[in-house]
């Protein structure tokens, strides 16, 4: 089996272009001195001044060169990625974190920031494309739409299931729309990574199963 973003699939927005850049998944962030600390502060001469990313992630961030959720929210705000839409809520910011928190600190770090920027940025285009009346939202067959365009395969049951889960009276708003994505993502990648076979299913035991989902 394929995953999507593992057999030439957009993997929920790693194909997207980012101030002239590609980002995908497991290559170094443009710009990052080798051996430095992954998103960290080694000494800041790591990332260039004239970044717009790195001056909404410093503004925020604590001296361990990283964010919490409530800080990731702050930036994302302060950045204006969301765009006319609402800005994203707390839960989506903790989620968000989950999604890239590869050594389980709770925080984000740059290089984790500018993939999550990445990503965004590829689900907001799509989102706007589905939006065609600017209504700040999209409607349930739109987002079952935009989930087979990034990739996904899914059974009329699951997708029927995501629909119930992040529609309100009929409608998905955008910070909805991302979080969708997000857990998408993320769970996809905790299947990717044990399904060595690619043959679609894995076993898990209960408590990895509870550490792997609980956590998103």
């Amino acid at each position: 089996m394929a995953y999507p973003g593992f057999g030439g699939v957009s993997y929920g927005g790693y194909g997207a272009q980012m101030f002239g850049m590609q980002m995908q998944m497991g290559q170094p962030v443009p710009g990052a001195v080798p051996g430095a600390t992954p998103g960290g502060y080694s000494g800041y001469p790591a990332y260039s001044a004239g970044d717009p990313m790195w001056a909404y992630f410093t503004a925020v961030a604590g001296q361990d060169g990283e964010v919490d959720a409530e800080e990731l929210q702050r930036c994302l705000t302060q950045s204006g990625i969301h765009g006319t839409y609402t800005p994203f809520s707390l839960e989506t910011c903790r989620i968000m974190i989950a999604m890239l928190d590869r050594d389980h600190t709770g925080k984000m770090g740059f290089n984790e920031f500018k993939e999550l920027w990445a990503a965004l940025s590829a689900w907001k285009q799509n989102f706007i494309m589905f939006d065609q009346d600017r209504s700040g939202t999209v409607e349930p067959h739109e987002l079952n739409q935009a989930i087979s365009s990034m990739g996904y395969r899914l059974s009329p049951q699951t997708l029927n299931t995501i629909v119930k889960r992040y529609s309100k009276s009929g409608k998905i708003i955008f910070d909805d729309y991302v979080a969708c994505c997000v857990k998408l993502r993320a769970l996809t990648d905790v299947i990717r990574r044990r399904d060595n076979m690619q043959q679609g299913f894995v076993n898990f035991s209960y408590d990895d199963f509870l550490q792997c989902t609980m956590a998103i």
